[in-house]
């Protein structure tokens, strides 16, 4: 694995994202509570543009009638079928009291790392 620079500290704002090429691949790198991370633009289910979805909190329901939100932009929801990532493990979420078949699936991430002002991604 090698070092992509992918562009400056500065073109990665607080809460979006940027659609970068890394090799070849085309990647999402998101800015979440300062960090960086980086997830590949491809859902694992039928291969939708992934980054093209929603980034949303994660909607809990403690009881029947109430809900609330948690991780606020970490989730990502995928534009065709709405199956949702954690941004910053890339793994599938699925509320644990909803009765639905799940699925063990991640999607592809890569380790960002930030020097003198310019930014890279492992790949």
């Amino acid at each position: 694995m090698k070092l992509h620079f992918i562009g400056l500290k500065s073109d990665f704002q607080e809460n979006e994202r940027k659609l970068v090429d890394v090799n070849g691949k085309s990647v999402g790198v998101f800015r979440l509570d300062g960090e960086l991370y980086a997830v590949l633009n491809y859902c694992p289910h039928q291969g939708a543009p992934l980054c093209q979805g929603h980034v949303r909190p994660w909607v809990n329901a403690p009881a029947p009638g109430e809900f609330g939100y948690d991780r606020d932009g970490e989730i990502l929801r995928c534009p065709w079928h709405q199956w949702e990532f954690d941004i910053k493990t890339g793994c599938m979420v699925v509320d644990g009291k909803v009765r639905t078949r799940t699925y063990e699936v991640t999607v592809e991430t890569f380790d960002v790392t930030e020097e003198d002002g310019k930014v890279y991604v492992k790949a």
